[in-house]
């Protein structure tokens, strides 16, 4: 099946961080010389004009809940990075105790008789010079290097310390943030944001993950005259690559939501724009689409999803979302809605 069609759930095989950055390259040429964006008339954006019901508190909560996952995120790697010096570190030191046993052994039963005798044996007594002073000098280095491990082992230790309590305090921040997320979604959703069943497993390719800085909205939208951030223009350029070529619109002027930052795309469930509630293959458009956003949630940075009187928000899925107005656009029953973080 192609992108416009849903499929059953099924699981996804897990790929490595190294083969996403070959995926795109692996595209047939053509193929992606067929990827536009479609831009209806501006009689079309009524989806738009009347969306606003995702309050700024629930994308306010949402950021500061992505924000603490991330921070705790590079705690962690912080952690395991340094475990493997501590590890590394202690092998060294091992090795190098070893080493100075060794040279203090030589050193010791190497009288300064036997050394006079070796010289005056010696044909060359430089390098009998030579290689004395170089004995001296390894035993030498390698007693700093050794002192050298053993102050920063005891920095590790201190720093293990203290990175044990930085994460356990980001734990407890990160826990206190998904509260506040939830709570908004609940005061969004006149069910009070009971979980729901979403959309099954996309069959559309997977995205490529975003890479570099997204600040501010800096990007021109290719769907309007506005702009987008520029991990909402990989999201929308992503969609469109795998195959999401129907009717797309972003940026709009507004005091409130994502689309007045840039950071907020509406992907019609029909072909051509936003029309009535979705049915049939267009149904099936709406499910790939807001399946394959979930699914690909990290890589494009997704803060949330609307599709079909349900919300889905990170790690806490599918919420009923049926506070909106009892039409089409409101209660997003012909277009998914999609906001990405900053």
């Amino acid at each position: 099946m192609n992108a416009g069609t849903s499929s059953p759930a099924r699981t996804r095989a897990p790929r490595s961080f190294f083969s996403g950055a070959k995926r795109v390259l692996s595209l047939p040429i053509v193929a992606l010389a067929g990827v536009v964006f479609l831009v209806a008339p501006a009689s079309q954006s009524s989806a738009q004009e009347e969306e606003g019901n995702v309050s700024d508190s629930l994308s306010e909560a949402v950021t500061a809940y992505l924000d603490a996952q991330d921070e705790l995120a590079s705690l962690k790697q912080q952690q395991e990075d340094l475990e493997q010096e501590l590890d590394d570190s202690e092998a060294e030191s091992a090795a190098l105790r070893t080493e100075l046993e060794e040279y203090v052994y030589i050193a010791s039963t190497t009288s300064d008789l036997q050394s006079t005798a070796a010289l005056m044996a010696s044909g060359d007594p430089q390098d009998a010079i030579a290689a004395m002073e170089l004995m001296q000098f390894l035993g030498e280095s390698r007693a700093d290097r050794l002192n050298e491990l053993i102050t920063r082992l005891q920095e590790i230790e201190a720093t293990r310390q203290t990175l044990a309590d930085n994460i356990e305090e980001q734990e407890d921040v990160t826990r206190d943030m998904e509260a506040a997320r939830d709570e908004a979604a609940r005061e969004l959703a006149a069910s009070g944001g009971d979980d729901a069943v979403g959309p099954s497993a996309s069959d559309a390719p997977p995205a490529e993950p975003f890479e570099g800085e997204s600040n501010g909205c800096t990007e021109d939208d290719p769907t309007t005259e506005g702009c987008l951030t520029p991990r909402t223009l990989h999201a929308l350029e992503q969609a469109q690559i795998v195959g999401f070529t129907r009717y797309v619109k972003c940026y709009r002027v507004s005091s409130f939501g994502e689309h007045g930052k840039g950071r907020a795309c509406d992907f019609a469930a029909q072909p051509d724009g936003f029309g009535g509630n979705a049915g049939g293959d267009d149904y099936d458009y709406g499910q790939n689409l807001a399946a394959w956003f979930v699914e690909n949630a990290d890589e494009l940075g997704v803060q949330y999803v609307i599709w079909y009187r349900q919300i889905w928000l990170p790690s806490s899925g599918w919420k009923s979302y049926s506070g909106a107005g009892g039409e089409p656009n409101s209660d997003h029953t012909n277009h998914v809605h999609l906001s990405i973080r900053s």
